[in-house]
């Protein structure tokens, strides 16, 4: 299978010209403060910022799954990329597009930071199948969650 910009698909493989990968990340960002900041509004730029990452920045983001405070993205990149590079580029973009679309959301963030400094990042290999990380990040946001673990204490 053939798409475009010299891509080329088979199965979960990802051929890009003269790069052959098959690693897909999980990352979660959190927003600064852990404010419910991602409304709609924020959801719709990002997504909007994030559209044409995978030409620019050959950057394939999969699946994005929105909570109030924080955001899963299921993406993949050749390894020419660090992590941390893309997770900055992420974050710089983003940040930019909201800052200019809803400057007033400034006001809910002392210093200006939309994003907070850390974040999650792994393999998908490492932590269960593409698909099950999928239908995790489609989940967020639930108001009820199925097969919610709970806490007890154990009688010493």
């Amino acid at each position: 299978m053939v798409g475009m910009a010299g891509e080329r698909q088979e199965r979960d493989i990802w051929y890009w010209y003269h790069n052959i990968s098959e690693c897909y990340y999980h990352i979660q960002l959190t927003v600064k403060y852990r404010k419910a900041l991602l409304n709609e509004d924020v959801q719709r730029i990002i997504k909007a910022t994030m559209t044409g990452y995978k030409e620019r920045y050959t950057l394939d983001i999969s699946e994005i799954g929105f909570d109030k405070d924080h955001l899963h993205i299921l993406c993949r990149f050749l390894p020419t990329h660090s992590g941390g590079d893309v997770v900055r580029l992420i974050k710089s973009t983003t940040a930019k597009e909201l800052f200019t679309f809803i400057p007033s959301i400034k006001k809910e963030l002392w210093k200006g930071e939309f994003w907070t400094d850390g974040y999650y990042i792994a393999t998908i290999s490492g932590k269960g199948t593409t698909e099950t990380i999928r239908r995790y990040i489609r989940n967020q946001g639930r108001t009820k969650d199925a097969d919610q673990l709970t806490l007890f204490q154990l009688d010493s």
